[in-house]
C-alpha cells in the first residue's frame, strides 16, 4: 500500500469545503478550497435510446443543463458540477456519449463566458463488464468502448473522469445476501483491488494524455448495495457497515494508480479517502432520496466537498423539471456549508455536529462516519502491511466503535443487531493476511463458475 500514513489526523480538520490537496479544474473550481459546491446528478426519464436518432437524447440532456445553469445563476451559484453517468447504451455506442458530452459542454461555455458560472462535466462511463457472466475483467471486448469514451469525451469537455468499477461484483452480491464477510472481502481487498490497479492505470493515462483530472471511483455496486439491503432488513445493519468499511480500501487504489479527486459520490467511502490521502471527495445524502433510501441523509455533508444528489430523472415537477429543482436544493445546502465557512472554524464545527448528531446515534452505518470514528478506522487501515491486513484492521476498529458506542449509549441499542458484532468479529479475525492463503481458504465456499481468476491475474 502507497499510503501508511494519514493527511488529515485531527477529527476537528476533516471537514466540509476544505481539504488538503484540493483541485482546481479548467474553468476555475478549486474543489476542497473552501467551499462546496452542488454536483447535479441526472438521468433520462423511462426511453428507447435509438442509436439511430440520438436527437430526442441530445435534447433532453440540452434541457437539462441549461435549465440547471440557468437556475444556479439565479441563485448566485459560486459554481457547479454536472455529472454525466452514463447509461448502457451510450457506452455500448460510445459515440452517442461522446456527442452528448460536446452538446452539454458547449452550454457550459456559454455560461461561463457570458455569466462567470464555473461549471464542469464529470464523465462517468459505466462498466460494461458487469453485463458478462462470468466477467472477463481484463480480455473482454467491452473495455474498448469504455476506454474510447474515456478519452473522447475528455477531449469534447469532460474535464473530471469517474467511474464506478465492478470488479469483484459477480461474487459480492451472493455474499452480500448470504451474510458471508469472508466472500465479501474477498472480492473487494482482492479481486477489488487487483481491478482498480488495471482499470485506474488506463483511466489515468487517458487523463494525462488529454489534460484531464483524473477523479476517482465508488464502491457503489458494494457498499450501497449493502445499505440497501439493510434498509429492506435484508441484513443487519450492523453487516452493512461494516461491508461499508470494506470497500475503502479498495477504491484507495484509484488514488495510489494517481487519481486526483474529487472521488465519486456514491460510495460513502470518501470520508476515510480523505482522511488518508487529502483529496477532496463528493458526498450525497437526504438529497439522494430520489435513487436511494438511506441511514445519513446528514452526515453525509460532514466533510463534503461536492454535495449530490445520486440520479435523478428528467421529469416534470410542480416547480419544474426535476433535475433543476434538485440543483436548488443542492445550492441551499451548499450556500448553507458556505456560510458557516465564511463565519470561521467555530461555525463550521457547529454545523459539522449537528450534521453528525442528527445522524449517527441510529444507525451504525452512521456512526462509522463521524469524524472521530473515521480517524481512528482510517489509522488503521494505514497500519496495514497489505490490502487484506488493512481491510481487516480497518474492519475490526470499526467493530470495536460500534460496540463501545452501544455500551456508552452514543449508538442506538439494537437486540436484533448484537450477535453480528460477535460473528463478524471471528469470520474476520481468522482471515488470513496472505493473499495466496486467502484465496485457499475461500474458494472452496464459492460457485468457481461465476468466477474465472486469471481475469484478475490470479
Amino acid at each position: 500500500m502507497k499510503y501508511n500514513e494519514l493527511s488529515i489526523r485531527n477529527p476537528e480538520d476533516l471537514i466540509f469545503g476544505t481539504a488538503p490537496n484540493p483541485v482546481i479544474t479548467g474553468r476555475g473550481l478549486e474543489i476542497g478550497g473552501g467551499l462546496v459546491y452542488p454536483e447535479l446528478n441526472f438521468t433520462l426519464p423511462a426511453m428507447k435510446i435509438d442509436a439511430e436518432d440520438i436527437r430526442p437524447v441530445v435534447d433532453h440532456y440540452k434541457e437539462i443543463v441549461q435549465g440547471a445553469l440557468e437556475r444556479a445563476v439565479d441563485l448566485y451559484s459560486n459554481g457547479v458540477v454536472l455529472e454525466f453517468e452514463t447509461l448502457i447504451e451510450m457506452t455500448q455506442h460510445p459515440e452517442i456519449g461522446i456527442e452528448l458530452v460536446k452538446q452539454m459542454n458547449a452550454i457550459c461555455e456559454n455560461f461561463y463566458t457570458n455569466h462567470g458560472l464555473k461549471c464542469e462535466i464529470r464523465l462517468t462511463p459505466n462498466d460494461l463488464r458487469e453485463f458478462e457472466r462470468p466477467p472477463l475483467q481484463r480480455t473482454s471486448k467491452l473495455l474498448e468502448p469504455m476506454m474510447e469514451l474515456f478519452e473522447r469525451g475528455a477531449e469534447e469537455g469532460g474535464n473530471l473522469l469517474s467511474i464506478e468499477s465492478t470488479g469483484g461484483k459477480e461474487i459480492s452480491d451472493d455474499a452480500l445476501m448470504m451474510c458471508d464477510m469472508k466472500q465479501f472481502i474477498f472480492s473487494q481487498a482482492v479481486l477489488g483491488v487487483r481491478d482498480m490497479k488495471m482499470l485506474w492505470k488506463k483511466i489515468v493515462d487517458i487523463a494525462n494524455k488529454t489534460g484531464v483530472i483524473p477523479g476517482g471511483d465508488t464502491a457503489c455496486g458494494f457498499g450501497n448495495t449493502a445499505m440497501v439491503l439493510a434498509e429492506k432488513k435484508y441484513i443487519p445493519k450492523t453487516f452493512a457497515a461494516i461491508a461499508r468499511v470494506v470497500t475503502v480500501v479498495r477504491t484507495l487504489v484509484a488514488i495510489e494508480e494517481g487519481a486526483k479527486g474529487p472521488d465519486k459520490d456514491c460510495g460513502y467511502e470518501g470520508p476515510f479517502l480523505k482522511a488518508i490521502t487529502g483529496i477532496p471527495i463528493s458526498m450525497e445524502g437526504k438529497t439522494a432520496a430520489c435513487a436511494h433510501l438511506s441511514p445519513v441523509g446528514n452526515i453525509a455533508a460532514a466533510c463534503t466537498d461536492l454535495w449530490s444528489n445520486e440520479s435523478v430523472q428528467n421529469i416534470k415537477l410542480l416547480a419544474g423539471m426535476a433535475p433543476t429543482v434538485y440543483l436548488e436544493q443542492l445550492e441551499y445546502d451548499a450556500r448553507l456549508m458556505n456560510q458557516a465557512i465564511k463565519g470561521g472554524k467555530a461555525d463550521v464545527l457547529q454545523l459539522q455536529k449537528l450534521f453528525v448528531k442528527s445522524d449517527a446515534y441510529y444507525d451504525p452505518q452512521a456512526f462509522v462516519l463521524t469524524p472521530e470514528n473515521v480517524i481512528r478506522i482510517s489509522e488503521e487501515i494505514v497500519r496495514g502491511g497489505n490490502y487484506i491486513d488493512a481491510t481487516k484492521r480497518g474492519c475490526l476498529k470499526a467493530l470495536e466503535l460500534i460496540s463501545n458506542g452501544i455500551q456508552n449509549g452514543s449508538l442506538m441499542h439494537d437486540e436484533k443487531e448484537d450477535e453480528w458484532i460477535n460473528i463478524l468479529n471471528e469470520d474476520i479475525s481468522s482471515i488470513p493476511e496472505k493473499e495466496s492463503d486467502f484465496v485457499e481458504m475461500v474458494m472452496p465456499t464459492m460457485d468457481t463458475s461465476k468466477l474465472i481468476l486469471s481475469e484478475y491475474g490470479l
